[in-house]
C-alpha cells in the first residue's frame, strides 16, 4: 500500500489503544501523540462511546481507556505503538468486564515471587466465503484427524500463511510468542506465549489475539476461538498451560 511509504513529521506517534468490549471482544481506535512515550505512565488516558459496546447506557455512555502495556505495531511499523487497556467508568471504578483490575492487585502482592506463566492459545480460521473452518469441503467433513498435526504439504495444512505472519508480527511487537504450530484439525493453528512474569501474560495473550485478528483482516478470514466451531467430531479448542 502507497500510504505505507509516506514519511510523517518527526515527533509524531500513531498509538492504538485497544480493549476488551463488553463481550469480550477486541475494539481500538488510535489517536496522534506528539513524542513517543517511554512508559504506560507517560500516555494520556482516552474515553469511548460504550453505549455501542454493551458497557454502559445510552443516557451515560463514557468510559475510560488506562493505558497499561505498550507493544511497537507491525502494522504501521516504528515509532507507533500498540497500546493495551483496560477500562473504568468516569469515577474510576473498573467495569464489570475488566477482570484485569482484580488481576493486577493479585499480581501486586505476589510480585516478589515471580510468578511465571505460559499459555497456549488454539484457534480455528475460518473461511468468509464458506462459513466453515478453512480446508474444510463444501460439504461433509475432512479425513480423520492424523495428517494436520506439525504437518506440512498441500491438502494437510491450510492457513500456514496467516499463521506465520502472525508469528513475525507479535516478535516484532515484543510479545513473548514461544513458537506455533498446525493443530489437529485442517485450518487450525496453535500458538504459545510465555514464559512471562505476572501480567504480562495475559496482556501479551490478548494483544496477540487483537494482531490475529487484524492480520486476517487481510485475507477474507475470521478467527474463531469457539470449542466446536462445526458440528460433529473436531478437536477442542482452548488456551491451556504449556507443558
Amino acid at each position: 500500500m502507497a500510504l505505507k511509504k509516506l514519511t510523517l513529521p518527526e515527533n509524531v506517534c500513531i498509538a492504538e489503544y485497544v480493549w476488551l468490549d463488553g463481550f469480550y471482544k477486541l475494539r481500538s481506535k488510535a489517536r496522534t501523540l506528539d513524542e513517543v512515550p517511554n512508559s504506560p505512565d507517560d500516555l494520556p488516558e482516552w474515553n469511548y462511546d460504550g453505549s455501542s459496546t454493551g458497557q454502559a447506557p445510552g443516557t451515560d455512555s463514557e468510559v475510560i481507556l488506562r493505558p497499561q502495556a505498550i507493544y511497537k505495531d507491525p502494522f504501521r511499523g516504528g515509532p507507533h505503538i500498540l497500546v493495551m487497556c483496560d477500562t473504568y467508568n468516569p469515577q474510576g471504578l473498573p467495569l464489570m468486564t475488566n477482570q484485569r483490575h482484580d488481576c493486577a492487585i493479585v499480581m501486586q502482592k505476589g510480585k516478589d515471587l515471580l510468578p511465571w506463566f505460559g499459555c497456549e492459545q488454539e484457534y480455528f480460521l475460518i473461511d468468509n466465503a464458506t462459513g466453515r473452518p478453512l480446508g474444510f469441503p463444501a460439504e461433509g467433513y475432512p479425513a480423520p484427524q492424523g495428517p494436520y498435526y506439525c504437518g506440512a504439504g498441500a491438502g494437510k495444512i491450510f492457513g500456514r500463511d496467516v499463521a506465520e505472519e502472525h508469528y513475525i508480527a507479535c516478535l516484532y511487537a515484543g510479545i513473548k510468542m514461544s513458537g506455533i504450530n498446525a493443530e489437529v484439525a485442517p485450518g487450525q493453528w496453535e500458538f504459545q506465549i510465555g514464559p512471562a512474569v505476572g501480567m504480562e501474560e495475559g496482556d501479551m495473550m490478548w494483544m496477540a489475539r487483537y494482531i490475529l485478528e487484524r492480520v486476517t483482516e487481510n485475507y477474507e478470514m475470521t478467527v474463531s476461538y469457539d470449542a466446536k466451531p462445526e458440528k460433529g467430531k473436531l478437536p477442542l479448542e482452548q488456551i491451556q498451560p504449556q507443558d
